[in-house]
């Protein structure tokens, strides 16, 4: 078979010649100018995952893929460890109410805030024993706030305890809770009723309610009469300490009292 030729005619040599320079120049203007689009081609990078043994593609002009720092498990958060104040009532300023026989309010309140205090802290809590005026009381920040006091004895046959918070608009919501939760494991460890019928101004307008910081739940209780309830604020103060404490555990660890 005849094999083909390739034309050596020097006019059509000439002409592809021309139109070879014609398209260098329209590359060299028309590029830059951009009459002439440059169509990216898309082209791919591919790496080893020594992980499953395959191929990595990472696509051209794709952003480079930064680690990121894994979140802390949340079992390695800081516990949040509570704070309760405890005011002794009267402690630091007077005597309070005084028995016939010389017995004191405060010595009953300071003897009860102590042993709550000292239940509270071990259980690893944050706990400040305060004075009647004491200056901490100023913007007090807590968990829970507490002024304990003991009833009068001038008034024979009464028993029973009374706790309530700040008069409304005053108080945080919470409070209320804090208060349910004392009225019943209070009363279900002393066996002491609850009487709302003999509770003052004196009481829901506490001064301490109006010092401490707006948000700190509050509340105060009169743990007994001095008359009919003497032996047990005297004789079993731990009871009535633990009563108190129950029921701040109560409102802290969120049971529903």
């Amino acid at each position: 078979m005849k094999k083909p030729t390739v034309s050596t005619d020097p006019w059509a040599v000439g002409w592809m010649i021309r139109v070879l320079v014609l398209l260098a120049l329209l590359a060299a203007f028309g590029v830059p100018m951009g009459l002439i689009p440059i169509v990216a081609v898309e082209s791919a990078v591919t790496t080893t995952d020594p992980e499953h043994g395959g191929m990595v593609v990472i696509p051209l002009g794709a952003s480079t893929p930064t680690p990121t720092a894994a979140p802390e498990p949340s079992f390695l958060a800081t516990p949040h460890i509570p704070r309760v104040g405890i005011v002794a009532g009267h402690s630091g300023s007077d005597s309070g109410a005084i028995c016939p026989d010389g017995l004191q309010e405060v010595d009953v309140n300071r003897d009860i805030a102590r042993r709550v205090v000292a239940l509270l802290a071990q259980r690893g809590w944050e706990v400040d024993l305060l004075d009647e005026f004491d200056v901490r009381l100023n913007g007090y920040q807590a968990d829970a706030l507490l002024s304990i006091h003991a009833d009068s004895c001038n008034v024979p046959g009464k028993s029973g305890f009374k706790i309530v918070r700040a008069e409304a608009g005053y108080h945080t919501p919470s409070a209320d809770v804090l208060v349910d939760c004392i009225i019943q494991h209070y009363g279900a460890r002393t066996g002491l009723t609850f009487d709302p019928y003999t509770i003052t101004y004196d009481m829901t307008r506490y001064h301490a309610f109006y010092e401490i910081e707006r948000n700190t739940p509050a509340a105060i209780i009169e743990a007994g009469f001095m008359l009919d309830d003497r032996e047990l604020l005297t004789q079993r103060p731990d009871v009535v300490a633990a009563g108190i404490v129950d029921g701040i555990v109560c409102f802290i660890e969120a049971e529903s009292p």
